[in-house]
């Protein structure tokens, strides 16, 4: 069987089709997210750390980091700072230390730019998943050699010079050419985790049934692990949430063996909770003086104050319960145990003494 090895300095994630659906938590991304590329401008990393202990406690088994931050304040300043080759390797080092610093998870290193590839796989620890090569040719030639002098695997994502092709065949087709490729680097298949590309099903009414079948051929024909940007299937669509947990187990019978994703269920903040107060009261609902924040939004089904795991996870362990990946199914009793409220402890276990 095809198992991808990724590792930390003590720690072992397994890509593979006889295992367990590997989770590779994406919030480390400052793209898109202005506020965290505000805060790495200042040198300020605690949201990066915040995510990375969150994710690990959601269950993530890989970390991704992408140092595609864009710096507006220092590029008026300095001009270098409008050059991704400038800003992204330092910061990709700095990340990555940050990161395995507090957490002792494998990594998976990602950015478009080759310097901040190569400065993250010299700072991680143990064998960190490469992101990403695709059927590019100038790509094949810059990452292909890291992949191979770094001993790594690799993210294969299914595009090449024309772009992103709506026709699977196509997609299967760049997957193919990738693999071959790796293979006259000596790197091999076991190595190449490839991304079949999910289109957006609200664009594309047959992306679910694409993405499957390709997943199905890749590991046939090729052998290959597979993972994917799993949002990507909702995007734009009420309810993505829905769609997600649809998704990744009719995926993951398919043979998709990981998906980067948001592992975390974020928290309920200060606005939502004053506007459904705001809300209750307007309705003549009197509630306690002393409730808490954390009763009130568990009370009325918004959640929680805190990050926990997303509904996505549990869609997730299901479905490694339900095709015998998780033995005797004691990973979802554990997801599933309530913990004790605060000061009442558990339950003692020893003998009791006769009277």
């Amino acid at each position: 069987m095809t198992r991808t090895i990724v590792e930390s300095k003590t720690k072992t994630a397994i890509i593979g089709f006889d295992q367990p659906f590997c989770v590779i938590g994406e919030r480390i991304n400052p793209t898109g997210r202005k506020i965290l590329a505000e805060e790495l401008e200042r040198g300020d990393f605690s949201r990066v750390e915040a995510d990375a202990i969150a994710q690990v406690a959601a269950g993530a088994n890989i970390l991704d980091i992408n140092s595609g931050a864009v710096f507006s304040n220092k590029m008026a300043e300095d001009p270098r700072y409008a050059d991704n080759n400038f800003v992204e390797p330092p910061l990709m080092k700095e990340m990555v230390e940050r990161v395995q610093a507090i957490v002792d998870v494998p990594l998976c290193i990602d950015s478009s730019v080759p310097g901040a590839l190569e400065n993250g796989l010299a700072a991680a620890e143990g064998r960190p998943l490469l992101n990403s090569v695709t059927g590019e040719e100038e790509r094949l030639e810059l990452v292909l050699p890291l992949v191979k002098k770094y001993n790594v695997p690799v993210v294969a994502i299914s595009n090449d010079d024309t772009g992103i092709s709506e026709d699977p065949d196509v997609r299967f087709a760049v997957a193919k050419k990738i693999v071959e490729r790796a293979a006259d680097f000596g790197i091999p298949a076991h190595d190449i985790v490839v991304d079949p590309l999910v289109m957006p099903i609200g664009a594309m009414g047959t992306a679910g049934l694409q993405v499957f079948t390709l997943v199905r051929r890749l590991r046939e024909e090729l052998g290959v692990n597979t993972t994917c940007g799993a949002s990507n299937i909702s995007f734009g669509l009420p309810n993505r949430h829905g769609i997600n947990n649809a998704f990744l187990p009719m995926a993951m019978t398919a043979g998709m063996t990981s998906a980067i994703m948001n592992p975390v269920a974020l928290p309920i903040g200060p606005k939502k909770i004053a506007e459904k107060k705001a809300e209750i009261a307007a309705a003549g609902i009197i509630l306690p003086e002393d409730m808490d924040d954390e009763t009130f939004v568990k009370l009325f089904g918004m959640g929680s104050t805190k990050p926990r795991a997303g509904k996505e996870m549990e869609a997730i362990r299901a479905a490694n319960f339900l095709t015998d990946n998780d033995a005797s199914g004691n990973e979802w009793i554990k997801f599933n145990r309530v913990a004790p409220k605060e000061g009442e402890g558990r339950a003692r276990t020893g003998r009791r003494r006769r009277g």
